[in-house]
């Protein structure tokens, strides 16, 4: 195959098919995703096979148990994706929305309109279902879209495509709004996020690794984030039972997610009476503890934290603690070793929990709540596309606004500039 040749092909016909879904009506979008809902669920047994091939492959290939999860195509999760389409067909759909309508003192009105990107260029891997996730808030957002999924799903991935392309065509829309690339060759992805004529924005889903190739060689504005180095910051204002439930929920509720605290900060005048309280529930879940020498005094039995622990990642039940001498202690830590994600501030005073939200440079700032409530879905999106650390259009959770952008719109009536 040339591949040059072949992602030109899919990039022009996804140029021409953003413009017939940019301009079709809230009804075409949803009745496209109903029908893609009941072809998937027609097709049970040939998802399944095709999942089979893909799980068959991956364990001859030497895959980990943790990726052969997420690539598994369960009847459960087959479910989730039938309720996640129903979902995204049940949100109000942003495109046309005029805000703002103001009169000038000229005489006309000015305001935006909300509108499609145009083309959504979205490379993932591992697991199928960020298939359906990925068209269905495209699709319904007016955009054209092109899914690379990742070389191990690719018979899931075609089988879902061939579900999707179903539901187009009952809403009479062409099969291109929606293209899965057909081949593995990891060309394929260079060409992708290096046509700006054709790809208006890209959003990369996946590991570090893969999101900072994106980054580095796109030509494309992408949106993305790297890590999720996320905080709980334990005031000495804060109820200690909150801040025990909210402490073990951040870290234990899912070890391998981008919201999952990485760091607790625990202010040093509560630290003698949380901490022991806090690694015993943690001992109970198997969550090692790096501490700092302060921490260690406290927890003698856990590891000492070294300076890579406080930028760590570890989506792994790992946990780094660190005592701090205050709230500002906290912030200036959590500025410069956070990955500008998810951080929270557990406290009962309201000056330091604003202050927290204000000087907290993250996409997602939290007093008093779990920092695993950093998602689409919790926060009332429906699903999402991923999460964003930029601060350029989309930050935090993108759902369907986050792929719209907005246009100047002005009503006159014979006005002229005078």
């Amino acid at each position: 195959m040339d591949i040059n040749a072949y992602m030109h092909e899919v990039g022009s016909e996804a140029r021409s098919a953003s413009r017939l879904i940019a301009k079709a009506d809230t009804g075409v979008k949803n009745k496209a995703l109903i029908a893609t809902a009941e072809a998937i669920d027609a097709a049970r047994e040939e998802l399944m096979a095709a999942n089979g091939k893909d799980l068959e492959s991956g364990r001859a290939n030497g895959l980990d148990a943790a990726l052969l999860d997420r690539l598994e195509l369960t009847s459960a999760r087959i479910d989730a994706m039938i309720e996640g389409l129903h979902q995204v067909a049940a949100l109000p759909d942003p495109v046309g929305e005029i805000t703002g309508l103001n009169y000038r003192p000229s005489g006309i009105q000015v305001g935006k309109m909300r509108v499609p990107l145009g083309v959504v260029g979205i490379i993932y891997e591992s697991r199928p279902n960020v298939t359906v996730e990925a068209a269905s808030l495209c699709l319904k957002s007016g955009n054209a879209t092109i899914l690379r999924g990742g070389s191990e799903a690719i018979h899931s991935n075609q089988a879902i495509a061939a579900c999707i392309e179903k539901g187009l065509k009952a809403a009479g829309l062409p099969a291109s709004v929606v293209q899965v690339i057909k081949t593995t060759d990891r060309a394929a992805v260079g060409e992708l996020i290096t046509m700006p004529d054709y790809v208006d924005v890209i959003v990369p889903r996946g590991g570090k690794g893969l999101i900072e190739r994106i980054s580095r060689e796109a030509r494309v504005p992408v949106i993305k984030h790297l890590d999720g180095v996320c905080h709980v910051f334990i005031d000495r204002d804060a109820d200690l039972n909150k801040a025990l439930t909210i402490a073990v929920n951040s870290k234990t509720q899912r070890y391998g997610t981008c919201n999952t605290m990485e760091t607790l900060l625990v202010d040093a005048p509560v630290a003698a009476t949380i901490l022991p309280q806090l690694a015993q529930a943690y001992a109970e879940k198997g969550v090692e503890l790096r501490g700092c020498e302060r921490t260690r005094e406290i927890l003698p039995q856990a590891l000492s934290a070294v300076e890579a622990d406080w930028s760590e990642e570890y989506l792994a039940p790992i946990l780094a603690i660190k005592v701090v001498e205050d709230l500002d202690d906290a912030i200036a830590h959590i500025n410069h070793y956070g990955s500008q994600h998810t951080d929270a501030i557990v406290t009962e005073s309201y000056s330091k929990g604003r202050r927290f939200l204000a000087e907290v440079d993250s996409s997602s700032v939290m007093i008093n709540a779990s920092t695993r409530f950093a998602d689409g879905f919790e926060y009332g999106l429906g699903a999402e596309i991923g999460i964003s650390t930029d601060k350029i259009h989309a930050r935090g959770p993108v759902g369907l606004e986050g792929l719209t952008s907005q246009k100047y719109v002005v009503l006159g009536d014979g006005h002229i500039r005078q």
